[in-house]
């Protein structure tokens, strides 16, 4: 199993080795773009190997009592995993909630050099962002990628957010968890999206909120996680597999119980903000500053729930 690219066009590669799907883009001088994208190729093909020969300890758990200096991982991206889920071991989670996150904060770096503008690292909808001065990038939500069509994508208004996030903000990563993604979730939202200062910490912390977003009901289904794949870290912890048409009071309930733990996490300088959906509903906890407020456009308007500080009200 090797590691592939394929160009897109002048400014964006599709790179691909196992599991890991990666879209890339850079902007800025000729020569020097082409230099980060050769430094980050040649650091990209190790990573893989690197995360396989550490895979039984990145699939345990973090103990409640570990200390920051007791990480036995030797791999620069297995340890920057585990340093991203640190802040959130009070709660079941192993490094490999960051992994996508990680992986995509170890390649950004190789843009980090005079004459590239800005860069961008999109590991499968996890996002690690280069951004120099006057640079911004626009960035799109979809709640649902089972709706993902060319007609769904046709226009801004089919999306259901958007922002802008420039160079003078704090952020550089944007992650996005739910049971509807590719990873399993214990909650039951659409999506969650957070900002935070790198993909790493973003990654994590969207594991914990979109896990938090969550309720009872008989007809939400839930399954072993190692009966859908036998590797799962998450073992036998029961995760979503199909979610109903909710009443609007439990829809209220289970945003009100992830936005809840989204404010912790910002209080805590642990990200920057969040969007949290289900149901066409939405709760946007904190605010994007310098006029880059996230906008909502598909999700019918924020829920009846009282305003709060962290209800989009």
């Amino acid at each position: 199993m090797n590691a592939t690219r394929i160009r897109l066009d002048a400014a964006r590669w599709h790179w691909q080795h196992g599991p890991i799907d990666l879209i890339l883009g850079a902007d800025g001088e000729p020569a020097a773009v082409q230099a980060a994208f050769e430094a980050c190729w040649t650091r990209f093909v190790g990573v893989l190997p690197e995360l396989v020969s550490e895979l039984k300890l990145l699939r345990q758990a973090l103990p409640n009592e570990a200390a920051q200096n007791e990480c036995e991982l030797k791999g620069e991206v297995a340890r920057r995993m585990w340093r991203a889920c640190f802040p959130h071991r009070a709660r079941y989670i192993t490094p490999m909630a960051a992994v996508a996150g990680s992986v995509a904060d170890e390649l950004i770096a190789a843009f980090a050099r005079p004459g590239v503008s800005r860069a961008f690292i999109n590991n499968g909808g996890d996002i690690a962002l280069h951004l120099t001065g006057g640079q911004q990038y626009r960035v799109g939500v979809l709640s649902n990628l089972a709706e993902l069509s060319g007609t769904r994508l046709a226009g801004e208004q089919a999306l259901d957010a958007n922002l802008t996030l420039d160079a003078g903000m704090p952020v550089r990563g944007i992650a996005t968890s739910g049971w509807r993604g590719r990873s399993f979730s214990l909650g039951i939202a659409d999506s969650v999206t957070v900002l935070a200062c790198n993909a790493a910490a973003a990654d994590a912390a969207a594991t914990m909120i979109a896990n938090a977003v969550d309720c009872d009901h008989a007809g939400i289904v839930r399954r072993p996680a190692s009966s859908l794949k036998d590797d799962s870290d998450l073992g036998e912890m029961l995760v979503t597999v199909d979610v109903p048409p909710l009443p609007q009071p439990l829809i209220d309930c289970a945003l009100s119980r992830g936005a809840e733990t989204a404010e912790r996490l910002r209080e805590r300088g642990l990200i920057e903000s969040a969007a949290l959906f289900l149901q066409g509903q939405v709760r946007v906890v904190g605010m994007i500053q310098q006029g880059a407020a996230l906008l909502t456009h598909r999700a019918r308007k924020p829920t009846e729930a009282p305003c709060s500080k962290y209800a989009a009200c």
